[in-house]
């Protein structure tokens, strides 16, 4: 049984100047690739997920004109674009796996995602003899609140890294650390021991 860590839509349309750009979002990057530095042989996999959106139509009505902001949006990481890049901060070189999600629907858990070669993350994660899982990246409120709600869901043990993760709202993202802690994810910090 292995660690594997999980870091989620770190892409330039989710730090700042992107058009759902989270307040520290690019420090967050900074600090997730420095986190993977110190801590990559400790971890089986380290796999990221992107928001990789279809160019044509609202995928699914994820995309909005006049967006409200908590389920539908402004276009945003569009699949090839500079948008959908992970952030420069973050050391692609130090991801093993990619596992992209939300082409032609809205998609926010890593778990609804695939790798280029069609497996899903749930097929990574056994593959990979995973039995703990940490996740860090953006959107705390979103998308890391999906993925660890469903990784707990699926029966492995979660810990958010919450120092390593960045939320939209921060009142919200409070109200999503103790979803997630009363749904059995354990919130830890980039200093705790591994």
């Amino acid at each position: 049984m292995t660690n594997v860590l999980i870091v989620v839509d770190v892409q330039n349309d989710f730090t700042e100047g992107g058009p759902l750009g989270v307040k520290g979002g690019n420090l967050t990057a900074t600090s997730i690739t420095a986190f993977i530095r110190a801590h990559k042989s400790g971890y089986s996999r380290v796999i990221a997920s992107r928001d990789w959106h279809s160019p044509d139509g609202d995928n699914g009505g994820h995309f909005a004109a006049k967006p409200d902001m908590v389920t539908t949006w402004p276009r945003h990481c569009v699949r090839g674009t500079t948008g959908s890049a992970y952030n420069p901060a973050l050391e692609s070189e130090l991801i093993d796996v990619q596992v992209y999600k939300g082409d032609g629907s809205p998609a926010y858990s890593a778990f609804e995602g695939n790798t280029p070669g069609g497996a899903s993350l749930h097929d990574v994660l056994r593959t990979a003899k995973a039995s703990r899982i940490d996740i860090v990246g953006i959107a705390t409120d979103h998308c890391v609140r999906a993925t660890a709600l469903d990784a707990v869901d699926k029966g492995y043990s979660v810990t958010v890294v919450a120092d390593l993760c960045v939320g939209v709202d921060q009142v919200a993202s409070i109200k999503a650390m103790a979803e997630m802690a009363a749904a059995g994810v354990h919130i830890g910090f980039s200093t705790d021991t591994r």
